[in-house]
């Protein structure tokens, strides 16, 4: 299973429509290599550089497994694509780009794509980042990571 972004390469700069500097939509998304057995897809983005630590900028779950990827701005269009989301670390539901704190270095974004064996993952209304994570993990069959970088 492969990830990747017309918007940036793995390792590549994420331009600034995608963070809070620009107009903070969330970047396309494209893969391929839907493992055996797979019913849905979730994308988590985070940030380990964060000076609190890790931080959660997007947990997008429940994906239908006929999809192939994520149209630039997905996250405004969940209902519409049929997938959830969760509540990221800015305390709100859906994406929230990179924004890093200025001078403080280049960050990595990390998005990455769970593909599992159910088509609902078992969390409750508004269900955190974390909640969507531990919900995925029983059910994973595979997962690939493409990261970005940004900094201000």
């Amino acid at each position: 299973m492969q990830l990747s972004s017309p918007a940036f390469g793995d390792g590549g700069a994420i331009p600034d429509r995608f963070t809070c500097d620009g107009k903070n939509l969330s970047p396309p998304l494209a893969w391929d290599g839907r493992p055996f057995g797979a019913r849905s897809f979730a994308v988590l983005c985070e940030d380990p550089d964060a000076p609190s630590g890790l931080f959660r900028h997007w947990a997008a779950y429940d994906i239908p497994i006929d999809l192939t990827g994520l149209p630039e701005g997905a996250a405004l269009q969940a209902a519409a694509l049929g997938f959830l989301q969760g509540v990221n670390d800015f305390r709100q539901i859906g994406y929230g780009g990179p924004c890093p704190p200025r001078s403080h270095g280049q960050h990595r974004y990390r998005f990455r794509l769970l593909a599992l064996s159910t088509d609902r993952l078992p969390v409750g209304d508004r269900p955190t980042f974390d909640d969507v994570e531990a919900a995925a993990r029983p059910h994973l069959l595979a997962e690939t990571v493409l990261t970005g970088l940004y900094e201000r």
